[in-house]
């Protein structure tokens, strides 16, 4: 039997457990019996031995905002006894907190960890990578970097064997979608931006997405655990699209390039940088909407090209749920 707890239940956290009840009969298949014996957010949790009622969560967490008080996710982890931890708190790339002391905590306890929240990883990838070691447990995150696209296992497993020399993509649905929508309908950064957030593809702060903060932060994830390097978010080179135009777009056009927001690591030549960027119009990252796509060059392989929505709670669930899989499958 695993025992599962879910640490952040907005959501992200709710499509996991959504996923968990309807998908409940194909999972046990794949990983045997399972049940989730806790699941906690910013403001209280509830946690059974036996197993919670996730239809009931999921009814009490949409009526009332909020699980009901009384328990931590401190007092889970200190006092609980379950196998691994699914860690969907908010992300802080500052300082990585409350997520970073969730997952050391349940790391040191030896229990493995699957993680959708990228803030620890960028404050303390190599930290979190070790003690995983050190307590023959398992940290997965899959889910941080690319959503639904698969990146991490991709290369880990099917690439396994391979050098990476580079990779590059782009790695923020938000901002793919304004530029491809201002490339189609030749209107200004604002007026697209406005259309993003009436569609709730858009926060109301878009900050993090615009200048290329999340972008950024996926990329040092990507460098330090695919590529062995050693960055910090601090290295990264990093512009934004705010100050792209309707004209840049047919300057572009006229010459058969278009504008996308490029996230780039190269080993070799020691680049780490998030920009807009020329792309031919026939080039695989040329992509519309919301996807998210990564070219990752291999001395092997080749070059490799992988497409898949970036956000949204099912997508990222669907990452969560294949990192679950590839931990205990039967």
């Amino acid at each position: 039997m695993i025992k599962i707890a879910i640490f952040g239940f907005g959501a992200v956290g709710q499509g996991v457990a959504e996923v968990l009840l309807n998908k409940r009969d194909a999972l046990r298949r794949l990983i045997g019996d399972f049940r989730v014996v806790a699941i906690t957010d910013s403001k209280g949790g509830i946690a059974d031995e036996n197993g919670v009622d996730l239809l009931k969560a999921l009814e009490i967490k949409r009526k009332r905002k909020r699980l009901p008080e009384g328990i931590t996710t401190l007092d889970v982890i200190n006092s609980l006894d379950f196998d691994v931890c699914i860690e969907a708190t908010v992300t802080n790339i500052e300082h990585g907190e409350p997520g970073l002391t969730h997952i050391k905590e349940c790391l040191k306890r030896g229990v493995d960890v699957i993680t959708s929240n990228k803030g620890p990883l960028v404050v303390a990838y190599r930290e979190l990578a070790d003690l995983a070691d050190r307590k023959d447990a398992k940290l997965m995150f899959e889910a941080t970097v690319g959503g639904a696209m698969p990146i991490i296992k991709l290369v880990k497993n099917d690439l396994a064997g391979n050098e990476i020399y580079a990779i590059k993509g782009i790695l923020n649905g938000t901002c793919n979608y304004i530029l491809s929508r201002m490339e189609k309908e030749k209107l200004s950064y604002d007026q697209i931006l406005a259309e993003a957030k009436e569609l709730g593809i858009a926060e109301a702060d878009p900050t993090y997405d615009v200048e290329g903060i999340d972008a950024a932060a996926k990329l040092v994830i990507i460098a330090n655990s695919l590529m062995d390097m050693d960055v910090k978010f601090e290295d990264v080179e990093r512009i934004g699209i705010t100050n792209i135009t309707p004209e840049a777009f047919e300057v572009a056009m006229d010459k058969g390039y278009t504008i996308r927001l490029i996230a780039e690591v190269d080993k070799v030549e020691r680049i780490l940088r998030v920009s807009p960027r020329l792309i031919p119009i026939q080039h695989p990252l040329a992509i519309s909407g919301t996807l998210n796509a990564a070219l990752i060059k291999t001395d092997l392989a080749g070059d490799i090209v992988v497409v898949g929505k970036g956000a949204g709670s099912k997508e990222t669930a669907s990452a969560i749920i294949s990192d679950l899989i590839e931990l205990y499958r039967c």
